[in-house]
């Protein structure tokens, strides 16, 4: 089924390059082994995934499915963790059928013709998506993937330090920046939140909100602007919170990191919806000390948002066994209002499905709600994910740009040179990863 015409287009062959796209046209597979199973004799399919809990959901397709049955393997998320061993299963052979992927990897996945094309299973599907997550997976009118949930950014914020300081919510970042003075001042210990240097999807998030837009396409070549201007504005705001002493500079999700959520000594967390489920794990002593607010905004009155690497999404892997009840379990998973609600529950990320209203999680959770004092944090999630750009793209070789920057800003930090130059050696890094790779770059 083709996917309606009015929409923004890519192709592979501006992802993959002119080399690649004649492999992956051709790899391309639209036939399966039928359907699904009996009751007697079901279809038995592997589904991958690092979300934790998610067993929960695959449990509940099992029980409401006679002819489709689901094995789950917890997988480690990232480019060297199970997107490796998923790759490296491709080329083997013997994948698994289902696997979770960001939607910064699915450019990735491609140029390694590695995704089945499931446009004949699930395109008639695309109603029930919000626009911009369903495009994440459409490459040349074919679909690749079927979205899951999308990393709306906020800033969650220990709301009792900030009354007991006198400080208001910062609205701007400029307010922001006062803020983090009066908390640096009150404790030794204290700042208002720590530089994490480990987390590419933070800065780039970042760079996304203050209006960078670091990949487009131009005819048949992509575009690389990672240090434009307004990216710049952004690392010297950053660099300026550094230089004063204002930020902690420490590695988030590590232990150090986890010990100052807990004691205080860390105020606020700019993440993405689904970092709720962390910081009630990770400081459930916390609880009723936080709430959630808007990121700041870099001119009063604006209400621009970003995304912590975009999502995830639910793709087929080339060589499944059966790709039409791959792509059944890929839509239900992520479209059936049971399943959602498991996945908003376990910390999957805001819905990408455009219909909300049927998610009891989002609706009343008495345990998100009484651990942020009473606030439903999804209002505010709700609004960021409306207020995304969505015109971002995410770039082939998107391990090779996680990896450069974060090296590259760990480098700055750690001899001392300006967060900018960082920014600059990772646009010439991923302009000549991508040429290397036979992709061309205007």
């Amino acid at each position: 089924m083709s996917i309606s015409s009015h929409r923004r287009r890519r192709t592979l062959g501006v992802v993959a390059g002119a080399a690649a796209l004649t492999l992956a046209v051709a790899g391309c597979s639209d036939s399966s082994d039928g359907g699904g199973g009996t009751a007697e004799d079901p279809v038995e399919i592997t589904f991958q995934s690092w979300v934790p809990n998610i067993d929960r959901a695959v449990d509940a397709f099992n029980a409401s499915h006679d002819d489709i049955q689901v094995t789950l393997e917890t997988i480690t998320a990232g480019p060297d963790g199970g997107y490796a061993t998923m790759l490296s299963a491709v080329q083997a052979g013997d994948p698994a059928d289902v696997v979770q992927l960001g939607y910064d990897a699915i450019p990735d996945f491609l140029i390694n013709d590695a995704l089945e094309d499931i446009t004949d299973y699930v395109g008639d599907s695309e109603g029930l998506f919000v626009p911009w997550q369903w495009q994440t997976g459409v490459f040349d009118d074919r679909v690749y993937a079927v979205p899951q949930a999308s990393g709306p950014l906020g800033q969650f914020y220990r709301a009792d330090i900030f009354d007991e300081l006198g400080i208001a919510y910062p609205e701007t970042w400029d307010e922001y920046y006062e803020a983090a003075k009066v908390i640096r001042a009150s404790d030794p210990d204290r700042y208002i939140t720590a530089f994490a240097f480990n987390q590419a999807p933070w800065m780039i998030g970042l760079a996304q909100q203050g209006g960078a837009t670091w990949f487009g396409i131009d005819g048949d070549a992509w575009t690389v602007d990672i240090d434009g201007e307004d990216t710049m504005n952004v690392a010297e705001f950053w660099q300026k919170l550094i230089d004063e002493d204002l930020v902690k500079i420490e590695a988030d999700f590590s232990n150090e990191w986890n010990a100052d959520l807990q004691n205080g000594n860390i105020l606020t967390w700019i993440s993405g919806s689904w970092a709720d489920a962390i910081l009630r794990g990770t400081a459930p002593d916390t609880a009723g000390d936080w709430r959630v607010g808007a990121m700041p905004q870099w001119e009063a009155g604006e209400n621009v948002s970003a995304t912590w690497a975009g999502g995830s999404a639910s793709a087929v892997l080339k060589g499944s066994s059966n790709p039409e009840a791959a792509a059944e379990f890929a839509v239900w998973l992520n479209s059936d209002p049971e399943s959602v609600n498991i996945l908003t529950n376990v910390g999957a990320g805001w819905p990408a499905i455009a219909d909300t209203s049927q998610i009891e999680a989002l609706q009343d959770d008495p345990e998100v709600f009484e651990f942020y004092g009473g606030q439903d944090i999804w209002d505010v999630f709700a609004e960021s994910d409306a207020n995304v750009d969505t015109s971002w793209v995410w770039p082939p070789l998107s391990s090779t740009l996680f990896a450069s920057l974060t090296d590259n800003v760990k480098a700055a930090v750690d001899s001392g040179t300006p967060l900018p130059e960082a920014y600059e050696q990772t646009q010439t890094d991923m302009v000549d990863a991508l040429e290397e790779r036979g992709i061309s770059v205007d």
